[in-house]
């Protein structure tokens, strides 16, 4: 078994279960949520974007997964004591932990580090944000305990942005991002916090604002760009489209082959992928890499304004990235 607790199993916290297990990153010790393991154990064992895993049951207080027995700890009262758990890395899906205060709670119930899966709202909410293929090999076990790895956005952006800035250079630019619709939106018309959530998410484009440009910042504080999501009634699969100038004229074939040389060599061949012929959204279902350039998509104006597009499984492509991550962290503290 591991020293890793998956704290909260919603949508992606079941998602980095299943990614865990499949791409053999861990398996974890311990699972904490506040509902009945039986409701649980089901939604791990039949889910509507993924199908049936049948390596899934309850018994007692624990979750049998592909054999194995994890403890299942209701959490609804309490954090437990990570330290008596033997837990040194804890996961936290719960999205309530993006302010330094409530990821610090899981470091005073004696956890060694805190991966947060979601944006924090500031670098002093977290230690660093790291991602796969992008900045994960600057991680310093003695000085980063609150680990934020951002959002699938920003994880979708962030192998775009950082082919053409190691290649042209990045002027200024804008990003839109067409998103499947999430839990905090309504399946209903009704009043929201935010006003544009208050319409069916399955019936509506809803704009939505996006957090993921603050986030790269945090890795290339130089960056200039901004942009905004469409939230739109698809159950999982997005693509982010990113229009930037860059530093030196270029061909639209010239910016193909560029990423047809990343997604075949390291640092992002794990994360970045391309395809050559025309397809939707229903391709990348079930994708594990973190962007996907559409290549025929890719255009060029004016020999410096490019525009380039990216498919992402918003769920299963950010889970795979949460769990290596996560045993990244956790290999320090073995």
């Amino acid at each position: 078994m591991s020293n890793v607790a998956v704290y909260g199993l919603g949508r992606i916290g079941r998602s980095l279960v299943r990614a865990g297990l499949a791409g053999g990153h861990f398996q974890p010790s311990v699972i904490c949520d506040i509902a009945p393991v039986e409701s649980l154990a089901a939604l791990l064992q039949v889910d509507t974007n993924y199908g049936y895993w049948d390596a899934v049951e309850a018994r007692g207080d624990s979750l049998i997964l592909a054999g194995n027995t994890v403890r299942y700890i209701n959490s609804k009262q309490s954090i437990p004591s990570w330290d008596e758990l033997g837990i040194t890395t804890v996961v936290d899906c719960t999205g309530r932990s993006v302010l330094r205060e409530g990821a610090e709670r899981h470091l005073e119930r004696g956890a060694q580090r805190v991966l947060v899966s979601a944006p924090s709202k500031s670098l002093e909410d977290c230690d660093a944000v790291l991602l796969p293929g992008i900045n994960l090999d600057s991680f310093d076990k003695d000085k980063y305990r609150i680990v934020s790895m951002a959002s699938c956005t920003t994880n979708a952006l962030a192998p775009v942005v950082k082919v053409l800035r190691d290649r042209w250079g990045i002027g200024s630019g804008f990003f839109s991002t067409v998103h499947a619709y999430t839990n905090t939106q309504s399946l209903t018309d009704q009043p929201m916090a935010d006003r544009r959530d208050s319409w069916s998410a399955a019936e509506n484009i809803i704009p939505s604002p996006s957090g993921a440009s603050k986030a790269l910042k945090f890795i290339w504080p130089d960056l200039d760009i901004t942009g905004k999501a469409y939230r739109v009634p698809v159950r999982t699969g997005s693509i982010v489209e990113l229009n930037v100038t860059v530093g030196s004229q270029v061909t639209a074939d010239e910016v193909r082959d560029a990423f047809r040389t990343a997604a075949a060599d390291a640092p992002l061949s794990h994360v970045l992928g391309v395809l050559e012929d025309e397809w939707a959204s229903s391709r990348i279902v079930g994708e594990t890499r973190s962007s996907i350039v559409d290549l025929p998509l890719v255009a060029v104006q004016g020999g410096n304004l490019l525009s380039v597009a990216a498919w992402y499984d918003n769920e299963s492509g950010y889970a795979m990235r949460l769990a290596e991550t996560a045993a990244k962290l956790a290999a320090a503290d073995r």
